[in-house]
């Protein structure tokens, strides 16, 4: 049986995470090192983990969880502890009490309060429609 991640987290359904299938969990007394390749769902990590996550979907790590590395991943939401580098071609979102330490590349970031990031955003430029880019060629060349 698949469980949604909004049945595991009850009353948080308006979630963007909660229409993702659940497909691994790594909970305490569990420790990982090396890479983990999630071809898609979404996996939650709430123990320690070192090395690479690289994720079709969606990647939690929660409360508990230290990830010590790189995660690559389409959505990523952090309440437990990050030290590397986060991509997410979606969103990246920092939990009250997440924490992250390094570089991050996303087109969009959300900071709870209380949430800490020590590092760099590196977002991508927002592509300009090409009637845009005409009128500003326009005015260069006037």
């Amino acid at each position: 049986m698949a469980l949604k991640i909004s049945q595991i987290f009850r009353g948080r359904s308006a979630d963007p995470l909660g229409d993702q299938e659940l497909v691994g969990l790594l909970e305490p007394g569990v420790e990982f090192d090396g890479k983990m390749t999630v071809p898609s769902g979404l996996v939650r990590i709430n123990t320690h983990f070192k090395g690479e996550i690289h994720c079709a979907g969606a990647v939690v790590i929660a409360d508990q969880g230290e990830m010590e590395g790189e995660i690559r991943s389409k959505l990523i939401s952090i309440a437990g502890k990050v030290k590397g580098t986060v991509h997410a071609s979606e969103k990246v979102e920092i939990k009250a009490n997440g924490i992250v330490l390094g570089d991050i590349h996303t087109a969009s970031l959300v900071i709870e309060p209380g949430g800490y990031f020590d590092g760099q955003c590196h977002m991508p430029i927002p592509e300009l429609s090409h009637s845009s880019e005409e009128s500003a060629d326009a005015k260069q060349r006037a």
